[in-house]
């Protein structure tokens, strides 16, 4: 899919995103959504996630709950919802089937472990958390003092003020493309042109 930018990713304000070890994965808290190709992607690729999930969760088919929904913005325009289980030690007391003790997501590891892209097995929506999409589909972001203001949040105040997209440069990079990228730091260059 071909993503734009809201505006508000193209102003800078003083924050910084969290550290794994600040945060633990809050974010994980609810879940999330995969879209209908990631989870069979998933269910294909099974045999080199099952090796990071705890052993009783070898089975793809605990992995969702079942949830189906309608999607404009992902590429099946549909999705079902990843499992969520009880967890006392993590912020909320619950976090998604795929957060491992070690606060990091099994489907990540296995992307790694395989020699692949981090992000080659993640979800679409995980990927781009805490950016968010407006109602019509561009990248945006939450006013600064709702996510600062959430203790889970992805996001920490920070003495520098920075560009946002400075701050999301990893995920932008990722969901705009290289191509999508080096436009956006030419409009961002040369903003008169």
């Amino acid at each position: 899919m071909k993503f734009c930018l809201h505006s508000r990713l193209l102003q800078s304000e003083p924050m910084r995103r969290c550290r794994l070890t600040e945060c633990r994965a809050a974010c994980c808290v609810y879940g999330v959504w995969l879209d209908w190709a990631e989870w069979e992607e998933i269910q294909l690729y099974a045999p080199l996630i099952i090796p990071h999930m705890p052993p009783d969760l070898n089975d793809p088919r605990g992995w969702v709950d079942g949830r189906v929904e309608d999607d404009p913005f992902t590429p099946s325009r549909r999705v079902i919802h990843s499992r969520v289980l009880p967890d006392a030690g993590h912020y909320g007391g619950s976090a998604c089937v795929f957060l491992r003790d070690d606060s990091r997501c099994a489907l990540q590891v296995a992307g790694e472990q395989a020699g692949l892209h981090p992000w080659r097995f993640k979800p679409f929506y995980c990927i781009l958390h805490p950016l968010d999409l407006s109602e019509d589909g561009q990248i945006t972001l939450d006013e600064r003092e709702a996510l600062l203001d959430e203790p889970g949040s992805c996001l920490r105040p920070s003495e520098n003020v920075q560009p946002l997209v400075k701050v999301f440069e990893p995920e932008l990079r990722y969901l705009l493309g290289m191509d999508g990228w080096q436009v956006l730091l030419q409009e961002i260059n040369e903003p008169d042109r």
